[in-house]
């Protein structure tokens, strides 16, 4: 019966204006009308990544929980650990509406939202306000009128050093004018040394991780490992949405500016996933993101090169008992395979994907 009551519901909200929907979602997690449906605690898919304990591997993307309204909800759901944000120093309303699309034949959305969200202390007195449950991220950014973006994100780092298990350093997303460029060598550089600078001022070490986009080049994806390397950055996060519009069947939709996330970025993120497992080495702690919808995606992302995963379209799509559903899931490959603890699979098929060419 829960599972009719689930699809009716989401048929419902797929009645609604996409951004109408999500916060309807998010009214409804915080009342309390999505009942907590966490699975069995299986000491197999629990990792210690960055210093801090998992008890599964997978996690709630940035940018369902703009504001820090509902984390210790999902994290009821089942998931791992959640990540909030992207936030910014000052409130911004983010680019005009209408700016989410749902590609239901394709199980994906394309999103401009362009950072939307209330601005770093309401978001610091929310987090500040509720129960901790679980893994808490904090996913920081930059205003799109700021004059000094490396600047923002130090703010963010200031702010939230009491608060955040870890924070997600967002340079990724397609939708702030010239915030890609952040990832080039020079710029990545003084952004990394100033932020780590920050963090490291304060008594609690928090890790830090970078948010990378999917279209780069393989020399892009060269350079950033280096700086990354050459920092001591604590892990990063593979990958945000992507530009491209290769194989989508909804061509009306795909004409709509902004990132595409779901389903049709699977293999694209999963490649520049393993790509950068093969530049890092073992020891980087690699967070898989993009097209995982249930437990074989995430574990082909694990397979791939990943120590975590991330969902956050595939939540659109598969409803509250995703999570509870992937996680007994990826119990079920470990007795399948006889594994003592998910994480043996890691890289069994990074080299292949790693050989693929990114797709244009």
């Amino acid at each position: 019966m829960s599972g009719l009551l689930e699809t009716l519901g989401r048929r419902a909200l797929f009645t609604l204006d996409p951004e109408t929907a999500h916060g309807l979602s998010i009214t409804a997690l915080r009342s309390g009308l999505v009942p907590a449906c966490p699975p069995p605690h299986d000491r197999r898919l629990a990792i210690r990544i960055a210093g801090l304990d998992f008890p599964n591997p997978l996690g709630m993307a940035a940018g369902f929980d703009k504001n820090a309204e509902v984390a210790p909800e999902l994290a009821r759901l089942g998931f791992g650990f959640v990540e909030i944000g992207t936030v910014t120093p000052k409130p911004q309303d983010g680019n005009p509406r209408p700016r989410i699309f749902r590609l239901v034949e394709d199980r994906a959305v394309i999103n401009r939202l362009g950072f939307n969200n209330r601005g770093h202390q309401a978001a610091l007195e929310r987090i500040g306000s509720r129960a901790r449950a679980g893994i808490l991220g904090v996913n920081i950014g930059a205003n799109k009128d700021s004059s000094d973006r490396v600047g923002d994100y130090v703010a963010g780092i200031a702010t939230f050093a009491g608060v955040a298990d870890y924070f997600t350093v967002n340079v990724s997303s397609p939708n702030t004018p010239g915030l890609r460029s952040l990832q080039t060598r020079e710029s990545l550089a003084e952004l990394l040394a100033r932020v780590l600078a920050e963090r490291d001022g304060h008594a609690k070490r928090v890790p830090v991780f970078l948010k990378i986009a999917p279209d780069l080049a393989e020399e892009e994806l060269d350079a950033i490992a280096e700086e990354c390397l050459g920092h001591q950055l604590d892990g990063i996060i593979v990958s945000n949405t992507t530009l491209s519009r290769a194989g989508l069947a909804d061509r009306r939709q795909a004409g709509e500016t902004g990132g595409l996330s779901g389903a049709p970025i699977f293999e694209r993120s999963t490649i520049v996933l393993a790509k950068m497992r093969a530049r890092l080495g073992n020891a980087m702690p690699l967070i898989g993101v993009g097209g995982i919808g249930d437990a074989a995606t995430a574990a082909e992302k694990v397979r791939a090169g990943a120590d975590l995963v991330q969902l956050y379209t595939g939540f659109i799509f598969g409803g509250p008992q995703l999570p509870g559903r992937i996680v007994s899931g990826l119990s079920q490959i470990c007795e399948r395979e006889g594994l003592s603890k998910l994480s043996d699979l890691r890289d069994t098929r990074t080299t292949d994907y790693a050989a693929r060419s990114i797709p244009a």
